[in-house]
């Protein structure tokens, strides 16, 4: 068994069959050019590097090299479209443990690298390019705010090892000085400190979620259920803009909203 997470680099292979490849990137980057259905698409993950010169980025972490490559990635897709009435997509497959902690990350600035990341992602939405999140495993921390949230939609699949948290719960525990057993009970009554993916779609924040038979290695009826539901996504988002409001009515969000709306009042 693996070390380190595949998922990520299984689900790129196979919805990246048959497209181009990018070169020029960090070997933790796998960045393709192809098509779901009529439509181009630019597939983009992070994946495990056992060579990584980076130690603490050599398991699929989110490092100073995967920030700024990822923000190469998307950048070059925004520009080469620039002109196009009709943007790509961009396919963020997310299976990020973390982001890369260590001293070297630190003082080198992995701040400012998973910023570009986020930003160049924001400003390719901005540009109306359809930007879709799939999360096949874990979602964590600062890792997934630079690769994957910032998706117009994000589509998650059925699965104990797909969760997205700020840390894993062994770290969570620390910090709030409980056991990991506590901060379990605690997530069961409050949805934003749960692991899970049903607590996490319950905040409003997925606009899908599908069952597959194989999320390790998907079969082709996984692969066919899967790429049509991201075309489904990218048509929505084509229908109904570039924006994230889709992620503010969930119930529990209530509250949310209700600071929004006296933001709003009072500017």
């Amino acid at each position: 068994m693996s070390a380190y997470s595949l998922r990520g680099l299984h689900w790129f292979a196979a919805l990246s069959a048959g497209a181009t490849p990018v070169d020029g990137l960090p070997a933790s980057l796998r960045v393709a050019d192809g098509t779901l259905g009529e439509q181009p698409a630019r597939f983009i993950a992070v994946v495990a590097d056992p060579a990584n010169p980076f130690v603490r980025a050599r398991k699929g972490e989110v490092g100073l090299l995967e920030g700024w490559g990822l923000a190469k990635a998307v950048d070059e897709a925004i520009e080469a479209d620039r002109e196009q009435s009709a943007k790509r997509a961009l396919i963020a497959i997310v299976d990020v443990p973390s982001q890369a902690y260590g001293r070297r990350e630190e003082a080198l600035g992995i701040h400012q690298a998973l910023a570009a990341a986020a930003d160049s992602y924001a400003r390719a939405r901005l540009a109306g390019h359809p930007v879709i999140g799939l999360l096949v495993g874990k979602a964590m921390s600062g890792a997934f705010l630079a690769h994957g949230y910032q998706a117009n939609r994000l589509i998650a699949l059925r699965d104990p090892g797909v969760m997205v948290h700020a840390m894993g719960k062994a770290s969570a525990a620390r910090v709030t000085l409980r056991s990991v057993e506590e901060l379990e009970a605690l997530a069961a009554s409050v949805p934003p400190m749960a692991y899970d993916i049903d607590s996490y779609a319950s905040l409003g924040l997925l606009w899908e979620t599908l069952e597959v038979s194989r999320i390790e290695q998907p079969s082709a009826d996984d692969l066919a259920r899967v790429r049509q539901c991201l075309s489904q996504a990218i048509a929505d988002v084509r229908a109904h803009g570039r924006d994230l409001s889709s992620r503010l009515g969930a119930s529990n969000r209530g509250a949310s909203s209700r600071v929004r709306q006296l933001l709003r009042e009072q500017w």
